[in-house]
């Protein structure tokens, strides 16, 4: 089983796009969505808001799971590994809980707990655009690993 652990929800026409992706990915892989809120960060510290979201993302992860942080510091994968990866995941029965932090990143407890990070890209993406490229990237996986054409 797959989750991903997400900050916001998404607004406008990359909503549209992630709501197809996720949909899509979830034709190949079981797959859950957890959005929680976003703290305010107009009264707060990067860290206080990091923390509070952090809490709330560690607090949908499901019991047991391995914590994949989405993270550009993270481990680079081409999509056909990736697809491999996480095909041997899946074949061991391991549940995943991919993490897309906030506008401020992601907390130290995270980091702490994640199993693996995940690079997205080399570049620090807005969470809303890495949610996107994540969701992209199951449905390709998925497709790569049942032979199917999209993949090229």
């Amino acid at each position: 089983m797959l989750t991903l652990l997400v900050v916001g929800r998404p607004r406008g026409v990359l909503a549209e796009a992630i709501a197809d992706y996720e949909g899509r990915a979830a034709r190949y892989w079981p797959l859950t969505v957890h959005e929680v809120r976003e703290e305010p960060a107009r009264a707060s510290a990067p860290d206080v808001v990091r923390r509070r979201e952090g809490e709330r993302l560690l607090a949908k992860a499901a019991a047991g799971s391995t914590i994949v942080l989405c993270d550009e510091s993270g481990d680079a994968m081409p999509s056909d590994a990736f697809a491999r990866w996480l095909q041997r995941e899946r074949d061991g029965a391991r549940t995943l809980s991919f993490v897309v932090g906030g506008a401020f990143g992601l907390d130290p407890a995270l980091r702490e707990r994640a199993g693996r990070r995940l690079s997205l890209a080399p570049w620090t993406l807005p969470h809303e655009l890495a949610r996107l490229v994540l969701a992209e990237q199951l449905y390709r996986a998925g497709t790569i690993s049942r032979g199917e054409p999209y993949h090229k």
